[in-house]
C-alpha cells in the first residue's frame, strides 16, 4: 500500500512542476508578444515587428502547451479524485458499499483509459508516418505524444486508486 501511495507522490511532484513550467513559459511568450505587438501598433518600432517575425512559433508553442497543461492537470485531478464525476450511485448506495463502487468505477475508468491510450498511440504513429510539422521543423507527433502519455497517466492513477480500494477491502479495513 506504501508502494502505491509513494508512486502516486512522484507523479503528483513531476506533473506539478511541468505545470509550473509549462505555465510559466505560456505567460512568458504570451506577455512578450503582447508587448511586441504593442510597441509595433502605437509606438510604430519597425524592430517590434522584426521581433514578432522571430518569434512567430511562439503562438503555435503556446497552444500545444495550453494541450500539455489540460493532460497534465487532468492527471493530477484525478490523482487528488478531484476530477469530473457523474455520480448518482453514492446517493443511491448504502454507505457501506462505497468502497466497492469505488472500485468497481476505478476498474471500469482503467478499462475507459486504456482504450483512449490505444486510440490516442494509434493517431499518434498515423501523424508520425503522415510526417507534418509544427514549428520550428518539430514533427507534429512530437508535440501530440500528450495525449496517449496523458491518457496513460490518467489509466495509473485509476489503477493505484483501484489497487488501493481493493487492498483496503481485502485487509478488511473501510477507507
Amino acid at each position: 500500500m506504501k508502494i502505491l501511495q509513494r508512486i502516486d507522490r512522484i507523479l503528483s511532484r513531476i506533473e506539478g512542476r511541468l505545470l509550473v513550467l509549462f505555465l510559466t513559459v505560456m505567460v512568458i511568450l504570451t506577455f512578450v508578444q503582447i508587448v511586441l505587438r504593442a510597441f509595433h501598433t502605437y509606438g510604430h518600432f519597425q524592430w517590434a515587428n522584426s521581433a514578432m517575425g522571430c518569434l512567430d512559433w511562439a503562438e503555435p508553442l503556446v497552444r500545444l502547451l495550453v494541450l500539455w497543461v489540460a493532460f497534465l492537470g487532468a492527471s493530477l485531478l484525478t490523482g487528488e479524485n478531484k476530477h469530473i464525476k457523474i455520480d448518482l450511485m453514492s446517493e443511491l448506495l448504502p454507505t457501506r458499499w462505497l468502497p466497492y463502487r469505488e472500485m468497481i468505477l476505478s476498474s471500469a475508468c482503467v478499462v475507459i483509459t486504456a482504450l483512449m491510450t490505444k486510440a490516442s498511440w494509434t493517431y499518434v504513429h498515423m501523424e508520425r508516418s503522415f510526417g507534418g510539422s509544427l514549428f520550428l521543423g518539430m514533427p507534429t507527433w512530437i508535440g501530440q505524444i500528450i495525449l496517449p502519455l496523458g491518457f496513460f497517466l490518467m489509466l495509473c492513477r485509476f489503477l493505484l486508486r483501484g489497487l488501493g480500494e481493493a487492498l483496503q477491502l481485502l485487509g478488511g479495513r473501510r477507507p
